[in-house]
C-alpha cells in the first residue's frame, strides 16, 4: 500500500498531501506589515486575495495511517466557495490520497492542529444528506481546549468556525481529545500555542536525528518567518510573537524542518540564521 515517501523519519513514511488551492484576504494574512512589502512575494488578485495551499501531511508507519489537517472539504454552498475562491480540482484531498496508494477507510487518526475551516473542513462529508466522518475507521485528535473555544468562539474568530466540520465527530463517537503538550504516538509530539487560536497544536515528528515541525498557523508560509509578520486572525497577535521567537529558534538551533501548510510553493525548509535573523534556508521537495 503506497508509493515511494518523499520523506522518512524513524518508522514513518512522510508525503505532503495537496488538499486545493483557495484565497484569503492579504491584509489579514499578514496583519500591519504594509500591502508595499508583502505584495513583492504573495501577489494579491482584484479583490486583494492571495493564493494559499491547504496542503496537509501523511505520516505511514507503526500501522498507523495518519493525516495532519485536511483542508477545506467539499460541503461548502457556492457563496461560500466565491468568498475564498476554493478550486474543486484534482489535487483535492481524496484524490490525493488515492494517487498515494491510500483511500479513506485506511486512515486510522486525524491531527487536527486546531478547527477553522481551511484545516479542519474535511473531517466530515455529506452522505444521502447527512453529515459524517470523511475517515470510517479514523480517531480524529484534537485538544480539549480548543474544542470548547470552537464551541464558544469570540465575535472576532466566529466566521473561522463551521460548526458542521467538527460537531459530528464527537456525535458519532470518534474525537480523541487531548490535554495539553505531549507524545501521542511513538516518534509524534504535539506542542501547543495560543496566539493564534486558543491551544492549537503543531506536531513535531522526530527520531532523535531528524526532526519536523508541522508550522500549521503558527508559521502558515515562508513569508511569515519574518518574526513581525502575523497574521489579523490571530486572536493574540504579542502570544504570537514570542511563541514564533522560540519555535524559530528551536527549528534553526536543532536544525529540524518546518513544514509549511499554507505556502503555495514550498512545503518545507530548513532555517538558518543570519545576521538579518532566521530565514529560509534548503527546502525540501515532497512528491
Amino acid at each position: 500500500m503506497g508509493i515511494s515517501a518523499a520523506m522518512k523519519i524513524g518508522a514513518y513514511d512522510l508525503y505532503a498531501i495537496e488538499t486545493g488551492r483557495f484565497r484569503l484576504d492579504g491584509g489579514a494574512m499578514f496583519g500591519v506589515v504594509p500591502r508595499s512589502l508583502w505584495e513583492k512575494t504573495n501577489p494579491p488578485d482584484e479583490r486583494n486575495r492571495i493564493t494559499l495551499a491547504a496542503r496537509a501531511l501523511l505520516v505511514v508507519g507503526s500501522g498507523k495511517v495518519i493525516l495532519i489537517d485536511v483542508g477545506n472539504g467539499d460541503k461548502f454552498d457556492e457563496k461560500f466557495r466565491s468568498i475564498y475562491a476554493i478550486e474543486s480540482t484534482s489535487s483535492g484531498l481524496l484524490p490525493s490520497l488515492a494517487r498515494h496508494g491510500f483511500q479513506p477507510a485506511d486512515v486510522t487518526d486525524v491531527i487536527l492542529t486546531h478547527l477553522h475551516f481551511d484545516h479542519a473542513g474535511g473531517c466530515t462529508r455529506i452522505v444521502s444528506g447527512e453529515i459524517v466522518p470523511a475517515f470510517p475507521n479514523a480517531k480524529y485528535h484534537v485538544q480539549r481546549e480548543h474544542w470548547e473555544a470552537a464551541l464558544h468562539p469570540t465575535e472576532k474568530d466566529r466566521a473561522s468556525f463551521v460548526a458542521d466540520d467538527f460537531v459530528p465527530l464527537e456525535r458519532h463517537g470518534v474525537v480523541s481529545f487531548l490535554e495539553g503538550d505531549g507524545e501521542i504516538f511513538p516518534g509524534i509530539n504535539v506542542r501547543t500555542f495560543h496566539g493564534h487560536t486558543s491551544a492549537m497544536q503543531c506536531p513535531v515528528i522526530g527520531d532523535g536525528s531528524s526532526t519536523l515541525l508541522y508550522g500549521a498557523d503558527l508559521l502558515p508560509t515562508a513569508s511569515h518567518l519574518h518574526l513581525p509578520w502575523i497574521m489579523g486572525f490571530d486572536v493574540r497577535p504579542l502570544v504570537t510573537l514570542e511563541e514564533k521567537r522560540q519555535a524559530l529558534a528551536e527549528a534553526a538551533d536543532e536544525d529540524w524542518l518546518l513544514f509549511f501548510e499554507h505556502d503555495p510553493s514550498c512545503a518545507a525548509t530548513r532555517l538558518v540564521r543570519t545576521d538579518k535573523g532566521i530565514v529560509q534556508g534548503e527546502g525540501v521537495t515532497f512528491e
